[in-house]
């Protein structure tokens, strides 16, 4: 037993440096193309958003392939949920998870704010609420999950491209951008930024795409279903 336990323990600590490293990255990427979209856009909202949504999916991508091999590449704390509801990660490795996926992605912010000369930290004063928001990355994240769970099932090959491309319609279907992840709201809370989101109002986010993860994990669970025999 104490043997097993040793030689598990370096495996958890890659599963969650992969898991800080690739959140870290994604945050980067998605405040980094903002600024820098928002920057060259001249007051073009929609071009600004078409930089900011082409780097983050591709960038989602390039992460997946990457990191998916060592930690499954959730970056993504209700990503984590759907799969501790699936019994593909124990709820204990899950907390892990989620935990080091904040820090990672409030290290995220912080390396693009260096980057472009911005204060590391500084709240975001980005207004994003109401019903159709909320709806809005609902929609989102189930939309996510599905796409994982039902690649997985089906063509696991093609799971990095197929969320890259979910991410990069969703930023333009969905009505809040599809953060569809609570660790980059609440990385997103902290820059005053395009890409930014009014402290405030992240709780309500979150808690809807905690909803959305649940409600899509057990509409696949039993879209998935193996039937009884007999």
């Amino acid at each position: 037993m104490a043997e097993s336990a040793v030689s598990a323990y370096p495996t958890l600590v890659r599963k969650l440096f992969a898991e800080f490293l690739g959140t870290a990255f994604l945050l980067a990427i998605v405040v980094g193309s903002g600024i820098m979209g928002e920057r060259l856009a001249g007051g073009n909202d929609a071009i600004a958003l078409l930089g900011n949504t082409v780097a983050t999916g591709v960038g989602l991508m390039v992460l997946i392939l990457i990191f998916g091999p060592i930690s499954g590449a959730h970056f993504n704390p209700a990503v984590t949920l759907s799969f501790a509801m699936q019994r593909a990660l124990s709820w204990k490795e899950a907390a892990y998870y989620v935990a080091i996926q904040v820090a990672g992605a409030f290290f995220g912010v912080a390396a693009a704010h260096v980057m472009f000369g911005e204060p590391v930290f500084f709240a975001s004063e980005t207004m994003r609420t109401g019903t159709g928001q909320w709806v809005g990355e609902f929609v989102a994240t189930f939309g996510l999950i599905a796409t994982i769970i039902g690649c997985l099932k089906t063509r696991p090959d093609v799971v990095p491209f197929a969320v890259g491309l979910f991410i990069t319609a969703g930023y333009w279907f969905t009505s809040s951008t599809s953060f569809a992840n609570p660790a980059v709201t609440l990385g997103r809370m902290m820059t005053n930024t395009f890409s930014g989101i009014y402290p405030m109002h992240a709780p309500a986010f979150i808690l809807v795409q905690l909803c959305g993860a649940v409600v899509v994990t057990l509409t696949f669970g039993w879209l998935f279903a193996v039937p009884r025999r007999g």
